[in-house]
């Protein structure tokens, strides 16, 4: 009964994926939008205010990638890196429990749920909805022999073993993603 359920289940966490890292996304814009314009609700901070102005323009330009999944991995984990310090540098010294500051606690909860909830969308990916996955299928998936991406010649030392075989191994750089094929 409950291999059935993982299985049905197993089948939604791509789109379930997509809608976690849209929500999380949205959400953290809103987060961004707040310090920086005043809207939907508060006042905006002074422009080049340290920490705040500058954590505010990480959260709107890092939320939007998010929500929109471009870049999804290396904005997640920036975004993930902010609320790690904001924790560490604005929470924890006010207490180490991070609940609300009402009971007793720091004020910090959100922001380790959105530290952790970065994490996750950087190790797992966009999802199939996103900008990553189109350009992923655009390109050919992972490309060639062994991942590598089209048009990617690998040559010297650090050759991966199929070399030895006289045929080009091709390899994807970070910039693979972006050329042109070559006719």
């Amino acid at each position: 009964m409950a291999t059935n359920f993982d299985a049905r289940l197993a089948s939604y966490s791509s789109p379930i994926l997509s809608l976690f890292r849209i929500v999380f996304g949205l959400a953290f814009t809103l987060h961004g939008a707040m310090k920086l314009f005043g809207w939907p609700l508060g006042q905006a901070v002074p422009v080049g205010t340290w920490p705040f102005w500058w954590a505010g323009l990480i959260e709107f330009v890092a939320g939007i990638l998010i929500t929109i999944g471009l870049f999804t991995r290396i904005a997640a984990f920036i975004a993930s890196g902010e609320m790690a310090v904001a924790y560490l540098w604005q929470h924890l010294p006010n207490g180490f429990w991070p609940y609300d500051q009402g009971v007793g606690g720091n004020g910090g909860e959100p922001a380790l749920l959105y530290c952790f909830g970065f994490l996750a969308i950087a190790a797992l990916g966009a999802g199939a909805w996103s900008i990553d996955a189109r350009r992923r299928s655009r390109v050919g998936g992972a490309g060639g022999a062994g991942g590598v991406a089209p048009n990617r010649v690998v040559t010297g030392t650090a050759a991966p073993a199929g070399y030895a075989t006289g045929q080009p191994v091709r390899r994807g750089g970070l910039l693979s993603r972006f050329r042109r094929p070559r006719y």
